[in-house]
């Protein structure tokens, strides 16, 4: 199944806080959830948004609607859960 990847603009503003090999290495992980949510994708319990993406260090906080992700968030595993 493929998606299709909307960004809000929190995430887009944390993503442009990266430095530039960590954020691209992130996009590309991203781009990887379009085809049916390739990648290291965990559904979360008693948390909004209800899915994450592990990339190293890092978490996509996001949620599915139809056949769209809404990205909401791009954190340090250490301020992703709080």
């Amino acid at each position: 199944m493929q998606f299709r990847v909307e960004f809000k603009p929190k995430a887009i503003k944390e993503l442009q806080s990266l430095p530039n090999d960590i954020a691209s290495r992130i996009l590309d992980k991203i781009s990887a959830l379009q085809d049916n949510l390739h990648g290291d994708v965990k559904k979360l319990t008693n948390h909004s948004p209800e899915y994450r993406l592990r990339i190293g260090n890092y978490r996509v906080l996001f949620d599915i609607a139809d056949n769209t992700v809404f990205i909401y968030r791009v954190l340090h595993r250490r301020e992703a859960y709080q």
